[in-house]
């Protein structure tokens, strides 16, 4: 994913979920994704995805039960 790209995807989340403390950071050696922080904690990852032409997003947020 290209650097326009990240910020275009982490300005829409930080307009979706009212907060300027979402970061979107590029993947090392990655270049199907990238990793969705709010603040300093890492939340998950999102993937792109282009078929026929249409691209789309998907984000993967897994959620640990000791978390609860």
């Amino acid at each position: 994913m290209q650097k326009k790209e990240s910020e275009q995807l982490q300005d829409y989340l930080r307009d979706k979920f009212k907060s300027d403390v979402i970061r979107i950071i590029e993947r090392p050696k990655k270049d199907d994704s990238m990793e969705v922080y709010v603040g300093d904690e890492f939340m998950g990852v999102i993937f792109k995805d282009v078929d026929e032409g249409e691209v789309s997003y998907s984000f993967n947020m897994a959620i640990l039960d000791i978390d609860l």
